[in-house]
């Protein structure tokens, strides 16, 4: 409780600071908000041929919250109680200032959580990828701020946030530019404990075994990061520039949980466990880049060269207590990853017709590891249900991803945008294990084309169809088949078997008044592999398994952005309606789920500019989402919102805000499982709600340089 005394005491007295302050300066005052009143805003949302925008840069949502904060109230946008970011409920490849980020799930949580918000410039969901992509699906661009005016400039911001437990979280960023060099430094720390609640019922039609579980975690966690990016031009054309990437997490938690399980409406055992957790986890990041940009001639190329690493080493140590024995087990897990790659991409207009010409290459090579070992007294155990577990293994993961790509962009009578596009890559890769002495090699090449038209009719009125195929590959870990105990009285593995799931995509706009937009999207895929349950040994096993079968997507979706006020009310809604064809895929795979899935969904974002003219901002954000995906089903729908206050204070370049997160009703996801052998159902409740408040200071001119884009990449989706 003292902890949030402080910020709010904090924050009382700068408000009356201030009011002291505008009546002793009223002239002054006058002239900056009229200066602030005057500034063009591009609207927050923009819906563009082949993505969606959403303009964040200065913007009250910012304030207080982490690049992870932000892309969960980005439209179109979902995140589910396993930390998977989608985008219209597809899987998501999410890159960071047009560069790839070589993170999934809870890796990438973490990581986005170490780059501050203030720093976001603006979030692609772009869901027609060109071919320039390494298109898994859509694509999320995370854009941060460049700065190039003279001289020493930068922020700071201090943030505490209280839900179930407090959590403290401090960012800062220096920049530097002088003459054409460019400097800038991003650090932050994060300290948080979190709390999260389980309910779990699975129900196995063997027996009519149905197992029962409530779970309570509390985890800490504290990540520190630091990015540095040089930049030199050369001359007017030619740049070069380094990025060094540098973030750490340590994570500590203590789960309890108690359950049942029956059979044949017998209770079998009835059982308690906790479990203590440990990790550390490192990441470096390297990128050396080149690009030459002619203006005139709208000539580009760019080559970048980098290197990845991460480590990650935990601990987890489960305690069991049932009826008739007691048993511990503990899991040590130390987790490699290497990644190199070179990337090359060349732009040019096609001589006097029009055209735009984008080719390009990149290779990656990828070696990662893991090492798992098992260790406790219930190994030695007969009795235990940890008797006959693998002691130890070590996985390995190689690969080498190449691909080539062209695209080429043109305009018809003024009227018709035209690009089409062709990716190839191929893939060959190693997976094997030590000691259990399993490997698996293969290697496959994939055409991967993409095409966009946009037809406008009047300044008011166009339409557009976008079609791409892409390729969805599992990552590393999913091939582990170490089998590891979890508190939930599961245990889990990889697969080493896992294919790699394609699919095909057509999306139609139309565009009214360049305010509204209607569009109608199909999705279609007959392979696929999702999360599953099955029994081994007694034991039940989650994996990741393949899943052969039609499946049908269809979306309507309506969206409009407003500016009222003078441009000072910015208002974003959008709704849709989805509708999911499952049936041959369910029966392929003997689920006993719904064949056909109809629900709505929508967002939006309100925001207002200088309220009173006493230099306040108003956001709210509101979300209605219900997450199916695959095989797994939502049994309920959430209302996720947001809403924050944020007082400027320009003479002396502070900012103090309050954020009310879910404060009407916390979140929860209800979600049921179908597999062959049963259902599996659980309940959590999420501890993303409460309140936050932020203090931030800054120094220098703020002024922000938008990105170098061609025409075709700005304006028709042809690039990054």
């Amino acid at each position: 409780m003292r902890l949030i005394l402080f910020p709010i005491a904090l924050l009382t007295g700068f408000l009356t600071l201030a009011q002291t302050q505008e009546k002793k300066d009223t002239a002054i005052k006058q002239k900056e908000i009229e200066a602030v009143t005057l500034v063009a805003r591009k609207p927050t949302v923009e819906s563009k041929v082949d993505r969606t925008v959403f303009n964040v840069a200065n913007s009250a949502i910012l304030a207080g919250n982490t690049t992870w904060d932000v892309l969960r109230m980005t439209p179109l946008v979902s995140i589910d109680n396993n930390d998977a970011v989608k985008a219209e409920g597809q899987n998501v490849t999410v890159y960071i200032n047009d560069r790839k980020s070589v993170f999934t799930g809870k890796e990438l949580k973490e990581y986005l959580k170490t780059i501050p918000a203030d720093n976001l410039l603006k979030i692609e969901v772009i869901t027609s990828p060109s071919s320039r992509y390494e298109t898994s699906g859509s694509v999320i661009n995370i854009v941060l701020k460049k700065r190039d005016d003279e001289g020493l400039k930068g922020s700071i911001s201090l943030n505490n946030r209280q839900s179930t437990k407090n959590s403290q979280y401090t960012n800062f960023n220096l920049n530097y530019h002088k003459k054409r060099f460019t400097q800038t430094f991003i650090g932050s720390y994060n300290d948080g404990t979190y709390v999260n609640k389980d309910e779990i019922l699975n129900s196995r039609y063997e027996n009519d075994r149905v197992s029962r579980l409530s779970l309570e975690t509390v985890s800490r966690n504290e990540s520190p990061s630091l990015s540095s990016t040089s930049e030199f031009e050369i001359n007017d054309k030619n740049n070069i520039g380094l990025v060094l990437e540098y973030y750490q997490n340590r994570s500590l938690s203590f789960g309890e949980s108690e359950g049942t399980e029956s059979m044949n409406g017998t209770l079998k055992d009835a059982f308690n466990q906790t479990q203590n957790t440990w990790g550390f986890g490192r990441n470096l990041g390297t990128n050396l880049f080149y690009k030459y940009y002619d203006k005139e001639k709208n000539k580009i190329l760019d080559i970048n060269v980098g290197t990845n690493y991460s480590g990650n080493n935990g601990d987890n140590l489960i305690n069991k207590t049932g009826l008739s024995n007691v048993q511990e087990l503990g899991a040590i897990s130390n987790n490699e990853m290497r990644n190199y790659y070179l990337k090359i991409d060349y732009t040019q207009p096609l001589g006097k017709s029009g055209g735009t010409l984008e080719v390009g290459g990149k290779t990656d090579f990828n070696n990662h590891a893991i090492l798992n070992n098992l260790y406790g007294l219930s190994m030695n155990d007969q009795n235990s249900e940890y008797y006959n577990l693998a002691r130890n293994d070590r996985f390995h993961y190689e690969d080498n991803i190449s691909s080539l790509y062209a695209n080429y962009s043109k305009t018809f009578f003024k009227k018709l945008e035209t690009r089409i596009g062709l990716r190839y890559e191929y893939i060959d890769f190693k997976v094997r294990q030590d000691v259990a002495g399993t490997e698996r090699r293969d290697s496959y090449g994939t055409f991967l084309p993409n095409l966009l038209l946009k037809y406008t009719f009047s300044d008011k009125y166009d339409v557009s169809l976008t079609y791409n195929r892409s390729i969805w590959r599992p990552w590393y870990s999913e091939f582990n088949p170490f089998l590891v105990p979890d508190i939930n009285g599961t245990y889990s593995r990889g697969n080493l078997y896992l294919n790699p799931n394609p699919n095909d995509r057509l999306y139609l706009k139309f565009g009214i008044l360049k305010k509204y937009f209607i569009s109608a999207r199909y999705m279609y895929t007959n392979q696929d592999y999702w999360t599953t349950y099955v029994t081994e040994n007694g034991r039940t096993v989650s994996l990741p398994g393949n899943f052969d079968g039609k499946v049908q997507k269809y979306f309507l979706f309506a969206n409009t952005n407003q500016n009222f006020l003078k441009n000072k009310l910015n208002v974003n809604v959008g709704f849709g309606w989805y509708y999911i064809d499952n049936k041959d895929f369910n029966e392929k795979n003997q689920l006993g789920a719904k064949n056909y899935i109809s629900y709505w969904g929508g967002s939006a974002n309100v925001s207002y500019t200088n309220l009173f003219n006493k230099n306040i901002n108003l956001s709210a954000w509101m979300e209605i989402a219900n997450q199916n995906n695959g095989n797994s089903y939502a049994n309920n729908t959430n209302v996720f919102h947001n809403i924050s206050v944020t007082k400027i204070f320009p003479k002396t370049q502070m900012e103090l805000s309050m954020q009310l997160m879910n404060i009407f009703k916390r979140p929860y996801g209800d979600t049921t499982t179908y597999s062959p052998d049963g259902t599996f159902r659980e309940y959590s409740k999420w501890d993303w709600y409460g309140v936050a408040l932020t203090f931030v200071k800054r120094f220098g001119n703020q002024k922000v340089k938008e990105n170098t884009k061609t025409d075709v990449e700005k304006n028709s989706g042809g690039g990054k």
